[in-house]
């Protein structure tokens, strides 16, 4: 995939993230974005591990589903190692 479709898909991630979980608002959208491309990576890794199957091939439904559950674990990880609560 693309660097320009990376970083698409992780800023749909990251927009999506940023509205599963709450409490992460002093992020901002650079933060959300940056998250997303991370948590994009991170969902993609896994997806590929466990069911053995290329999920980050392009900008499709199944890959933004991976990218926004791995977007959301790299937040709730975020917000743990950094010590934010959920308001």
């Amino acid at each position: 995939m693309g660097l320009v479709a990376w970083l698409v898909l992780g800023a749909i991630a990251g927009y999506l993230a940023g509205m599963f979980v709450k409490g992460d608002e002093r992020l901002g959208v650079i933060g959300h974005v940056f998250l997303g491309i991370v948590g994009a990576l991170v969902g993609g890794f896994i997806a590929n591990q466990l069911f053995d199957g290329n999920y980050m091939t392009g900008i499709d439904i199944p890959s933004i589903i991976v990218a926004v559950i791995g977007a959301i674990i790299v937040v709730v990880a975020y917000k743990t190692l950094t010590g934010r609560r959920q308001i």
